[in-house]
């Protein structure tokens, strides 16, 4: 078990150190890139990023971080649009993408692709594939929330649409062109032949292009 702190900022992405042998460690990778432990990698814990609203919307009971108290006048209510006013250290120019763009990044079997932002929210859902396997992308009703899932159904791939409702506020929910079943944001089936039936959850990050880019060399951009 290893404990750590923030140790420091490399391209603005911070830097952990941990207490037990002094290794340093890059946030993005979760590598190990100086010290007696280099090389080592930490092992990603599968992670949604939500919205409360989403968030609470789908758990019941749950526990929420809260602030701590006699630090609440050190808490930076608008720190990331100031963050994104900060010119950064390293560019890739040439590629079609800005430095501060968002994206939602991921990687199967060794290749990476890049999502942006604003193309998912307009195409939301994305059927895609990586390395041979088959991908559904889909950003939730609040225009937030995203999650990435393997687009296969019972080892079938299978390709999914959005269900339009005229209900207010619009319900999210998806059809699949094998069973013609219905999904819910969390990548269940709610009902049809499929109903019971989760997809696999695909790790995905949602980064700027220029920190995304830089230690995913070889990554593509999704276009469509």
């Amino acid at each position: 078990m290893l404990h750590f702190y923030l140790a420091g900022i490399n391209n603005q992405n911070f830097l952990m150190r941990d207490k037990e042998t002094g290794t340093w460690w890059q946030q993005i990778t979760g590598k190990a890139i100086f010290g007696p432990l280099r090389g080592a990698s930490l092992e990603l814990v599968p992670a949604d990023e939500l919205t409360f609203g989403e968030w609470k919307s789908e758990v019941s009971g749950g526990r929420v971080l809260a602030e701590v108290p006699k630090y609440r006048k050190e808490y930076d209510s608008n720190w990331e649009p100031e963050v994104a006013k900060l010119p950064v250290v390293i560019s890739f120019p040439g590629t079609e993408l800005k430095s501060r763009d968002v994206v939602v990044g991921l990687e199967i079997d060794g290749a990476s692709r890049a999502y942006p932002w604003e193309t998912l929210l307009k195409q939301s859902p994305v059927m895609d594939r990586v390395h041979g396997t088959p991908l559904l992308v889909v950003v939730g009703s609040d225009h937030k929330s995203f999650r990435v899932f393997l687009s296969r159904i019972d080892g079938q791939d299978a390709e999914f649409f959005l269900k339009g409702e005229e209900t207010s506020p619009p319900a999210w929910s998806l059809v699949d062109s094998t069973t013609a079943s219905e999904w819910n944001f969390q990548g269940c089936a709610t009902s049809g032949p499929a109903r019971g039936k989760c997809l696999d959850h695909v790790p995905a990050l949602k980064d700027y292009w220029f920190d995304w880019r830089n230690y995913h060399p070889g990554t593509t951009i999704y276009k469509r």
